[in-house]
């Protein structure tokens, strides 16, 4: 019946809604852990911000990084789903760590694989959304399949909030839950998405990485990436949100609902502004995303306080909606389709190589001047992405 009233969702091709299910499963996995991953090394292992930035750092930029390999080689093999198989997989299979962990080290080792996982998918999975959707609705698409990994985003803190009230805070009993959602993620992946089979001279083997072939991204993709980059940098990690709360005294076992909350508004407006774009334009919504990101930057900077960090949450995530998806979609549209997944690659190793210095320049900011400074740092970078736009304007 819903699909009857959004006539649009209804020529989005099967495979594509597969994806975007197998992300919501991998993301509960991954959510329920993440969201309670800050205090849990707070709490318990005693960790400083400043080391939690530099895991997250570290963690995330491990991700962005390794999706320059399986983006050339998603290339080079002209199969995605194969590598995007591989890395659900790797992400499953560390998730049991989490809950083995007794020391920082461990937690770090354990980020690092997940999100080595995640980063062997990413580059190929968002060239397989690109593969499938019709050229018309790839806004529509990439917002679809965000918009589904979001729901995962926020179920997952949900669902351990509920534990952590019935289990009285028992952090390692959740982790043990979370391994079987990303379990049952690979499952769909393998049975319900069908690649798109190419013709021979798309999958004819060779090095993406040349000179030439990067000279073909053009000057309008390293515009995005330069962007790309600037937001990376102005929105630093989310574990930020998480212990700006902590901060503020809410109760321990509802610390995950900052995540919630940030992620349903995160899930609501990603598919929308998608599919707006595809008629507007990009760099209008992109504008407009940076906005909202300087205004929550400006309010979670202005007080600890826990009804004004859920303000600061919910331009955050509305500012998430408005932005990722919509990077994504320009990459697809700009790149050739023959080095897609070169160029998902070599956009997220950049926003890696920026991410590994955004959270533990996050993290030292908090450390030595206060929480506020990290996120006025921010909306520097915010302007800074703002102007970029503006200059290119043309």
């Amino acid at each position: 019946m819903i699909l009857h009233k959004f006539p649009i969702l209804r020529q989005i091709p099967p495979s594509i809604w597969a994806l975007g299910f197998v992300s919501l499963l991998m993301d509960i996995s991954s959510e329920m852990i993440h969201s309670l991953l800050p205090i849990y090394m707070v709490s318990t292992l005693g960790a400083s911000v400043f080391v939690i930035g530099l895991i997250e750092g570290i963690a995330e930029a491990t991700a962005l990084i390794v999706k320059i390999f399986s983006g050339v080689l998603s290339d080079y093999l002209g199969k995605r789903k194969t590598l995007a198989i591989i890395g659900y997989s790797l992400g499953a299979l560390t998730k049991p760590i989490f809950a083995l962990a007794s020391s920082t080290g461990i937690i770090l080792a354990a980020r690092m694989l997940d999100r080595v996982g995640k980063g062997i998918r990413g580059a190929p999975r968002d060239a397989l959304v690109a593969d499938i959707a019709p050229p018309h609705l790839l806004g529509a698409a990439f917002g679809l399949r965000q918009s589904l990994d979001t729901v995962g985003a926020f179920l997952g803190p949900l669902l351990a909030i509920g534990l952590m009230l019935w289990w009285a805070n028992d952090f390692r009993a959740i982790f043990w839950v979370a391994v079987i959602p990303g379990f049952l993620a690979v499952a769909l992946l393998i049975f319900g998405v069908r690649e798109p089979e190419k013709n021979a001279d798309a999958t004819k083997r060779y090095n993406p990485i040349q000179w030439a072939n990067l000279k073909r991204l053009g000057r309008a993709y390293w515009w995005v990436v330069s962007i790309g980059a600037l937001i990376t940098m102005a929105r630093f990690s989310e574990a930020f949100l998480v212990l700006r709360a902590m901060q503020g005294g809410l109760a321990m076992a509802w610390i995950p609902i900052i995540m919630v909350i940030m992620n349903i508004v995160y899930a609501l407006s990603a598919y929308p502004f998608g599919k707006l774009s595809d008629k507007l334009g990009p760099k209008k919504i992109l504008t407009l995303g940076l906005v909202v990101l300087i205004i929550a930057e400006i309010i979670l900077a202005y007080s600890n306080s826990w009804p004004i960090v859920i303000i600061g949450v919910v331009l955050w995530g509305l500012h998430m909606g408005l932005t990722q998806g919509l990077l994504a979609a320009m990459v697809a549209k700009i790149a050739p389709e023959d080095l897609r997944g070169t160029a998902f690659g070599v956009f997220n190793l950049i926003c890696g190589l920026t991410m590994l210095i955004a959270s533990p320049l996050a993290g030292l900011l908090w450390v030595k001047f206060g929480a506020a400074f990290s996120f006025y740092s921010g909306a520097v970078f915010c302007v800074m992405a703002l102007i970029a736009i503006k200059l290119n304007a043309n």
